[in-house]
This record gives structure tokens, sequence and C-alpha cells, in this order.
């Protein structure tokens, strides 16, 4: 059976202190091109671990804790409105253009899951001098056309409750619960879930995702997505990367998201959820290299 430590033999842990943020990064360093890895809501770097070593071969991953998230660190949330610069979301943002100067990387890929797909399109959208390339891995964080796409309400509310009951009493079986949401066709191990206690469990961690997910949930939060007028301006090279099981958005989002990027790739996988990184790594690694390296 794969361990999260067996797969992690040969990359590198460690705390990059920028003095405006401290991010908690796993990495292959080679001279490639930079592809930064971005976990979803309530994740954390080892999202990626059965793909990091499969991924060097193609380029120089790095997946990092987001803020108030692992065992980075929690600034102070912005109160700023969706119509202001330096709002709580774009702090994500903030946190990875930091790391790029901190690392003395121009330019570099941005693959992002979930949340982390949310802040993929803050970057190809609004930072197109620093995106090389896009992969946008199950996203959220986008307000398509309704006519075209469902979204699923009973999906999103399940996320929320799961989610609120895990972090206020984060027992094994609250978070296992909370994982099976992300990969209902199975793939949770009993390891994934004793990191997931550990990180939860950090008192600075915890308190601020029981903020996050009040900030993500709060009635406004249709205001901070990203339109499809906005969506339509990436202009680097876009893989759409979806699964036929996602919760909250289907294929259909996908197909959208193809549709409306100027130029984007679509690749679909089967049988899988919402960490198809996770679920089906080889596939994964096989369609990101492939793209990396055109």
């Amino acid at each position: 059976m794969s361990s999260i430590h067996v797969d992690l033999l040969g990359t590198e842990t460690r705390f990059i202190d920028t003095g405006r943020y401290r991010t908690r990064i796993i990495t292959v360093d080679n001279d490639k091109e930079p592809l930064i890895l971005l976990h979803g809501g309530g994740g954390h770097a080892e999202t990626y671990s059965r793909n990091l070593i499969a991924l060097s071969k193609f380029c120089r991953p790095i997946a990092i804790d987001f803020i108030w998230h692992g065992m980075s660190s929690a600034p102070v949330y912005s109160d700023k409105g969706p119509d202001e610069d330096g709002n709580w979301l774009d702090q994500f943002t903030d946190q990875v253009l930091d790391l790029m100067d901190h690392l003395g990387i121009e330019k570099a890929a941005i693959e992002g899951e979930s949340l982390g797909g949310w802040i993929a399109y803050d970057m190809a959208v609004y930072h197109p001098e620093r995106t090389s390339k896009v992969i946008l891995n199950t996203t959220w964080g986008m307000s398509l056309d309704p006519s075209k796409v469902h979204e699923g309400d009973a999906d999103l509310d399940a996320l929320r409750e799961t989610s609120v009951n895990a972090l206020l009493n984060p027992s094994r079986d609250l978070l296992r619960k909370r994982l099976e949401w992300l990969m209902p066709l199975g793939g949770v191990t009993d390891e994934l879930v004793e990191l997931r206690h550990a990180l939860w469990t950090i008192p600075q961690t915890n308190t601020a995702l029981i903020e996050y997910y009040k900030r993500l949930f709060a009635p406004n939060i249709g205001q901070f997505y990203f339109n499809e007028d906005e969506i339509k301006r990436i202009s680097c090279p876009t893989l759409v990367l979806w699964t036929d099981k996602n919760p909250i958005h289907g294929e259909d989002a996908a197909d959208r998201l193809a549709e409306i990027i100027p130029g984007a790739k679509k690749h679909i996988m089967r049988g899988c959820a919402h960490w198809p990184q996770w679920e089906r790594p080889e596939e994964h690694d096989e369609v990101v290299g492939a793209f990396m390296q055109g």
C-alpha cells in the first residue's frame, strides 16, 4: 500500500519565511519550469504527495500550505470588500507572489484544485506576467452561465456541514467523513485521516480554518467569484482538468470553461471525484506532464 512518507522520499520539505508570510513547501528542486501546486480549502501540501516525484520528470513541482492552512502562518484576515484590492482572497494570491519573489521565480505554471483553482484564476487573469501556464483542477470560485452549467446546492450544503462539524470537533470519525466528501468513491486512508487530524488540531490552524469557512459560506461570497468575462481574459496555455464525479460542479462546468478560455485543452478523469491527483495519480501526472512539456 502506498504511504505518504514513501511517496515523499526524494522530496524536500521546508519553511520559507519572507517576513510577510511563513509558508511550508514540499518540493523537488531542479532546473525545470516551476509548477506551483495549490490545494483546496482545508487542505495542505500533501494533497499532491502522490505526484511530486513523477511530476519532477517534467517540471519543478512546489506544493504549498496556503496561509491559514496546514503549518503555514495565519495572518490577520482582511475585511476589505470583494471590489477592493487586498481582500481576504487576494491574500492567498499575495502569498503565492511573495513566495515566488523570495525563491527568485519570475514566472511559474500554476495548478489549482478547488480553492487553489480560485487562486489560479486570479494569477492567470490579474497576474499574467507571472503565470506561464494554468491547470484548472476541479476548480471553485467561478460564476458560469446558469443556462449551461448546473451547480449542486446539496453538495455545497454537505461541504459546509462536514467541514464545520469536523473543525468544531476534530474527531477521526468526523474527519474521515469530511475526506469522504472529497473522495466518495474511495481513496481515504487511515494515514490521511491521521495527517488531517494532526493538522486540524494545531490551535492556530483550527482557529484560522473556522474563520475561513465562516467567510467561505458568507451570504456575499458570490461577489468574490470570477465571472465569465474575467475568465475569458486568460491568455496563457490552459488545461481544464476535471472528473466525472466532481461535487458541486460537474462536467458541464469543464465544458463551459474549455469553451470560453481561448485555446484551452480539456481532460476528464473517469472514476474520480474532487481529489483526482490523489485518486488517480498516474493519469493525473501523465496528463499534467504532457501539458507542461507542450
